[in-house]
This record gives C-alpha cells, structure tokens and sequence, in this order.
C-alpha cells in the first residue's frame, strides 16, 4: 500500500531523478520539498509553485525508499489547486456521439493526440500491432489531461469514455498520463504503454541498432517499474543499444508531453533535457516511443530522429 506524505524521512533520494530539481536546484519544487512542508503544516495554496511546477514524470516514486505515492500526491493537491482550468475546459470533449472503436477487437489501442494526427503512421503502428488490435475512437486525452492539471470531470464524459473500452482484454496507451488515469478510473484492467507493446515485435526489434538511443516513455515505464525495468533490461542487453536511463536505472525525462507544455504554462526547459540527455553518448540515431519527444530532440540532435513506430 502507497505511503503519504507523512511516511517522508527527508533522505532526498527524490532530488537525484526529479528533472525539476536538475533544473532549479530549488528544493522548494520537489518532491521533498512538498513532503516536508506538508509535514509542518503547510497549506496547498502556500506550495501553490511546487504543485503547479512538477511535470508528472514518475521517476521520484520507484527511487522513494518510503514508497510514499508521490504522484498521486501531486494528483490530489491539484484537485485543490487545478492548473488553468478555464485552459483545460476548452479542451474538453463534452459533446458528440458515444465513444466507440474503429472495429471490434481484444486490444484497443488509445492513440493520443499526436499520433492520431499523424494518420499514416498510426496507420503503421496498427499494422505492426496486428489485427487484434482496434483504434479507439475516443482515447480520453482530455481526460488525462484534466486529471493531470486537477480539473474536475464531467462524469457522463466519463462513463461516455469507458463505455468505448468496454469488453477490451488489453489495452494500449499512447501517452504515459493514461496509465494513471486509467488505473483511477476503471481499476483492475490491464494497461501496457505503446512503448512496451511496439518493442515485443520481432519486425521492430530486428530494425533497432547497437547504435541507437533508444528513448523510454518515463510516465509509463515508472508507474510500472519493477515489471518493466527487466524487459527494457532485456531489450538493451538483446540489441545493445543505450536508453535514457539514468545511474539509478530510471528514466530521464524530457517532459514534453507535460501538462504545463500541453497547457503553454511555464515549465522546464525540454531542450535542455534532451541535451543532458545526449550528453556523454556517442550515437547515430534517437528513437523515442513518445510522439511528442520527436520534436525536442529535432532541435538539439542533427542526426535521425525517428518515432519507435517508424524504425
């Protein structure tokens, strides 16, 4: 069972992974921080900057000795203090048909804004998944969004979302946030990231190289870490190629796909991020499993950048 708060003994291990802290060296805005400021009694509304400032990477819950849940502490402390909620309304989707999927299959995939922009290649991607797998018509990315920034939902929004999942025996997750709005929404059902699912396939894995960085989707990988830190163990020592993994073996985010980027807020710099990210390593090429990381390493690698779906 998850720890609060309270369970905070102040050892800052937190501090070694949180890409705000590697940013700002405030520790005001971290994970400790927030801790230990509710410990002495401090209200939401006086670590107003630290609930709005952490970007929801996850890396600070598995490198917690306390298994304290610190993101669901964000999530909870958001819902007192909702980031630009008149933003997040506006991105709503509160009208239309019910959901439904694309054709009737076990596996539904939840496509996320950026790669259902991209038609031909989702088109891909659903190919490669074969054909168990069925698009969803409505992937709920409002939804993650409004649960990341704090905003309350409309509950026949809601049940309108999860009446398109239903009879699914497997679901695929585009964008890492959906894992934990999935597992607060319908608990119990079985949820993988994109990332995970791609990366079984022989097609796929037969085209990565020793020379790659492979980029890991941070939101996905650390809200199921112990299961996951093996396979991408796995997929490493199978192709030999590097990952954005960090001394403590969890990863570095850029923190693009965050709410802050998604809702133009200040956030931290994501081209830094990529930059640590490269720096030191010797590679031909980045792939990345979040759609949205594309972007950022454009802008400070000059080699190939390629989405896992297109290697």
């Amino acid at each position: 069972m998850k720890r609060d708060h309270s369970a905070c003994s102040g050892c800052s291990l937190c501090l070694l992974v949180c890409p705000v802290w590697h940013q700002t060296r405030d520790i005001r805005l971290t994970p400790h921080g927030r801790a230990k400021a509710l410990q002495h009694g401090a209200t939401a509304d006086e670590i107003a900057a630290s609930i709005a400032g952490c970007t929801l990477c996850g890396a600070c819950v598995p490198a917690c000795p306390e298994g304290i849940d610190l993101v669901g502490l964000v999530l909870d402390l958001r819902r007192r203090r909702p980031l630009a909620p008149e933003r997040v309304a506006a991105k709503m989707n509160g009208s239309g048909r019910p959901a439904t999927r694309e054709r009737a299959a076990a596996g539904v995939l939840l496509p996320g804004e950026g790669l259902r922009a991209d038609a031909a290649r989702l088109a891909r991607i659903v190919a490669l998944l074969g054909e168990d797998v069925a698009v969803a018509d409505d992937d709920g990315s409002d939804i993650g969004l409004a649960l990341e920034a704090g905003v309350a939902l409309n509950n026949e929004r809601v049940a309108r979302f999860l009446a398109g999942l239903r009879g699914a025996t497997r679901l695929i997750v585009a964008e890492g946030i959906m894992h934990y709005a999935l597992r607060r929404l319908s608990p119990g059902v079985g949820v993988e990231g994109l990332g995970e699912a791609l990366s079984t396939l022989a097609p796929v894995r037969a085209r990565l190289r020793a020379s790659d960085l492979y980029v890991i989707e941070p939101r996905a990988f650390h809200s199921d870490y112990a299961r996951l830190i093996d396979h991408y163990d796995a997929l490493r020592g199978d192709l030999g190629c590097t990952m954005n993994l960090d001394l403590q073996r969890f990863a570095v985010p850029t923190t693009a796909s965050s709410a802050q980027n998604a809702l133009g807020l200040p956030g931290i710099d994501t081209a830094a991020q990529a930059r640590w990210i490269l720096q030191g390593r010797t590679v031909e090429r980045v792939v990345v499993e979040d759609m949205a990381d594309v972007a950022v390493f454009e802008q400070v690698f000059a080699r190939p950048v390629v989405h896992l779906g297109d290697v």
